[in-house]
C-alpha cells in the first residue's frame, strides 16, 4: 500500500489536467489507518481557490450514508429498532395505509413513498415541517416492504424526522454531536450548512451539455417521478444559499476525508472512536432487500441504508462493499472484506461515475496486491 498515495494523486492530477474534472478529493483508509489523502484542482473557478483536504463539497446522495449512520448510532443506543413501526415515533406517518411501515422499510427503500409531489419547489425542500407533513400524508405506491424504488428525497426526511421525534434534535445536530464531532470532522460534514461556512465550499458546475440534456428530457420521464424538474440536483440548485443552509438529509455537504473517517468508524476503530458494534456492522452491511426498482426498472440490492456493491460493479461481484454514490459522480464506501474505506468528492457534475470507478479500481488493485 506504500504507493497508493502517489498512484491516486497522479490519477486525479491527470483528470484535472485533461479537463475532465475541475476539483477532486480522495481519501482511503485501510484497517483504521489513512493510506491516501489527495486533492487536485480548483474549488472555485471564479476566484481560483484551490481544493484543500477540508474543502466541503455538496456531494448529493453520498450524504445518505451519513443519514443512515446517524440512524444506526441511535439504534445502537436503544433509541429505536429496525423493526420499530414509524407510527410509534411519528403517529401522523400512518396516514393512508402506512401504519405497518418500519424503520427497516425506510432504510431499504421499501416504505412505498419514493416520490414527492409534482409541484414541490426548492423552497419547499427547505421547509422541514412542510416536507414531513407532505410525506406523512402520501399514499403508498405499494404495501410497505413489498417492493422497492429509490426514495431520493423522502429517505432523508423520514429518517430525519424519526431522529427528531426520538431525540428532540434536528438530524444535523445529531450528526454533529454523535458522529462528526467524535471523529473530529464536525466542520467537514453537514446536512444544513451554516451560511458563515459557505465560503469554504467547492462551487458546483455542470458538465458541458448536461443542462441541455436535462432540459430535453420529457416531463413524463421516470427520472422526474423521484422529484420534479425544479428539484433536480444541478449545479445551480446545489449552489443556492437556501439549499445549502437547509437540512435536506437526502444529501450532504462533505469532504472525502470526513466520509472516509465515518465509514472507517463503522468498520472498526479510528483514533479510539467506534460508532457501532461488530455485530451491528454485520447486520447493517448485509443484503437486506433485492428487487427491481419500480421507477427506474433496474435490479437493486440494499443493505440497511446503503447500496451494496462497489461503484462500477454488480452487487454480486463485490458484495462486501456498502456505500453511496451521488448525482454528479461523488462516491464513498466501505469494504468489510478488506477493511478498506474510500471516498471521492468532486465539483464537476458528470452523468456517470467514471472518476470514482477509475480511482476505486486503482485502490482495489493496490489492496489486492498488498
Amino acid at each position: 500500500m506504500t504507493d497508493i498515495q502517489n498512484e491516486v494523486q497522479e490519477a486525479i492530477d491527470e483528470l484535472v489536467e485533461s479537463g475532465a474534472e475541475r476539483g477532486l478529493q480522495v481519501t482511503v483508509h485501510q484497517n483504521g489507518e489513512q493510506v491516501a489523502d489527495a486533492v487536485a484542482g480548483v474549488a472555485d473557478p471564479e476566484t481560483g481557490r484551490l481544493v484543500t483536504p477540508d474543502t466541503p463539497f455538496y456531494a448529493y446522495s453520498v450524504g445518505k450514508g451519513a443519514t443512515a449512520t446517524v440512524a444506526h448510532v441511535l439504534v445502537e443506543r436503544g433509541a429505536f429498532g429496525y423493526e420499530t413501526r414509524i407510527v410509534e415515533l411519528w403517529p401522523e406517518f400512518g396516514a393512508r395505509g402506512k401504519e405497518a411501515a418500519t424503520v427497516r422499510h425506510v432504510l431499504t427503500h421499501t416504505v412505498g413513498v419514493p416520490g414527492i409531489p409534482a409541484g414541490t419547489t426548492p423552497e419547499d425542500l427547505c421547509d422541514w415541517d412542510k416536507m414531513c407533513a407532505m410525506i406523512a400524508d402520501a399514499e403508498p405506491w405499494w404495501e410497505p416492504g413489498a417492493k422497492t424504488a429509490y426514495h431520493a428525497y423522502p429517505f432523508g426526511y423520514i429518517i430525519g424526522e424519526i431522529v427528531r421525534r426520538t431525540t428532540g434534535k434536528p438530524i444535523s445536530q445529531v450528526l454533529r454531536e454523535d458522529v462528526a464531532g467524535p471523529l473530529g470532522v464536525e466542520n467537514e460534514v453537514y446536512f444544513g450548512m451554516p451560511e458563515s461556512e459557505h465560503g469554504r465550499l467547492a462551487r458546483l458546475e455542470d458538465m458541458e451539455g448536461s443542462a441541455e440534456f436535462l432540459a430535453s428530457m420529457p416531463d413524463d420521464s421516470p427520472f422526474f417521478e423521484l422529484g420534479p424538474r425544479a428539484t433536480t440536483p444541478t449545479a445551480e440548485f446545489g449552489n443556492r444559499t437556501d439549499i445549502l443552509n437547509a437540512d435536506i438529509p437526502a444529501g450532504g455537504k462533505m469532504s472525502a476525508r470526513a466520509m472516509a473517517r465515518m465509514y472507517t468508524a463503522l468498520l472498526g476503530e479510528v483514533d479510539g472512536v467506534r460508532l457501532i458494534s461488530p455485530e451491528r456492522l454485520r447486520e447493517i452491511s448485509a443484503p437486506a432487500f433485492s428487487g427491481e426498482d419500480q421507477i427506474m426498472g433496474n435490479p437493486v440490492t440494499w443493505a440497511l441504508g446503503y447500496a451494496i456493491g462497489r461503484i462500477g460493479t454488480e452487487a454480486h461481484e463485490t458484495p462486501s462493499v456498502f456505500g453511496w454514490g451521488g448525482v454528479g459522480g461523488s462516491y464513498a464506501c466501505a469494504d468489510t472484506a478488506t477493511g478498506t474505506t474510500f471516498a471521492l468528492t468532486k465539483n464537476r457534475l458528470t452523468p456517470d461515475f467514471g472518476a470514482a470507478e477509475q480511482i476505486a479500481g486503482i485502490v482495489a488493485k493496490a489492496v489486492a496486491e498488498s
